[in-house]
């Protein structure tokens, strides 16, 4: 269980390359010397790490004390109503599932899919049915320790509102959603301002699913540019037109204990970025103790 903020990145940012990074086995280290502790393995374009790779890994992760999660492909599709679609989709699901286990990792990021010409109702059902199935195929394969993560989406024709997330991880506790609050505000067209706009988010998983859930879901960070359709394109923390910024997050983080792991996917700076996070995290932790000393005196 999760008894700490961990922030980290998606994959390999820009400046991991710059500074002479080459492989993947030496991200840990390098978060770890930037003060991160958590690195999303992205296999979006499909499950390529040999079982060896991902075990070495695994040794770096552990090694230097961060904490590893997947992220699956992102042509899975758990809503689709053709039967093909919904084989290959298990099938990367399952592929996903043992490169995590080699990895050590206990997450597995999952996109929804679309809809298509159906309605969302019926999308929803499948999707549920879908889950379900690849629950029990990680069970039959000794996998049922790891668990799947339904992200909120950030185009607004995509499975993937923050009420179908939830609806669908009351299927299982081993369901946890990943909130990408940079999605979320490009599906909202800038709903995502005030303390109490993040607020309301968090208080609608603990509303949906309580207990350890409600205090250690999965997130995704960033600032995205979005159109009337929602999400268009990631951007970096220096952008200034488009949200969601981080410290009203923060401040919620703060006040109602919340400890998730924070995944940035910031548009090649998502290290910097996650360092910068994690500074505005501590110095909000920072002015409610001294409010707190302050309250106490």
């Amino acid at each position: 269980m999760s008894t700490k903020i961990r922030f980290g990145t998606a994959g390999n940012p820009e400046s991991f390359y710059e500074k002479g990074g080459k492989s993947s086995l030496e991200m840990p280290k390098w978060l770890s010397d930037m003060g991160l502790s958590a690195y999303e393995y992205q296999c979006g374009r499909g499950v390529k790490i040999s079982s060896e790779s991902a075990k070495a890994l695994r040794k770096e992760a552990k090694k230097h004390g961060v904490s590893l999660s997947v992220h699956s492909p992102y042509y899975i599709n758990i809503s689709s109503d053709d039967d093909a679609k919904i084989e290959s989709s298990m099938n990367y699901i399952m592929q996903s599932a043992r490169a995590a286990a080699n990895m050590g990792a206990k997450r597995i990021v999952l996109h929804m899919g679309s809809a298509g010409k159906m309605t969302r109702r019926a999308a929803m059902e499948i999707s549920k049915r879908t889950v379900l199935r690849a629950l029990s195929e990680m069970d039959n394969e000794g996998l049922g320790d790891i668990s799947l993560c339904p992200e909120t989406m950030g185009k607004i024709n995509r499975m993937g509102t923050l009420d179908e997330v939830l609806e669908l991880c009351r299927l299982d506790e081993r369901l946890i959603p990943t909130i990408d609050f940079g999605h979320l505000n490009s599906r909202g067209l800038g709903n995502l301002v005030t303390v109490e706009d993040f607020r309301e988010v968090t208080a609608r998983i603990k509303k949906v699913l309580g207990g350890y859930r409600a205090k250690n879901f999965h997130t995704h960070f960033s600032k995205i540019e979005f159109t009337s359709a929602g999400e268009k394109r990631h951007l970096t923390f220096a952008a200034t037109e488009y949200g969601p910024e981080f410290g009203p997050f923060a401040k919620v983080l703060v006040e109602d204990g919340l400890t998730p792991v924070i995944i940035c996917e910031s548009a090649g700076t998502q290290a910097e970025d996650a360092a910068e996070m994690k500074r505005i995290y501590e110095e909000a932790l920072k002015n409610a103790d001294n409010g707190d000393k302050r309250t106490e005196s």
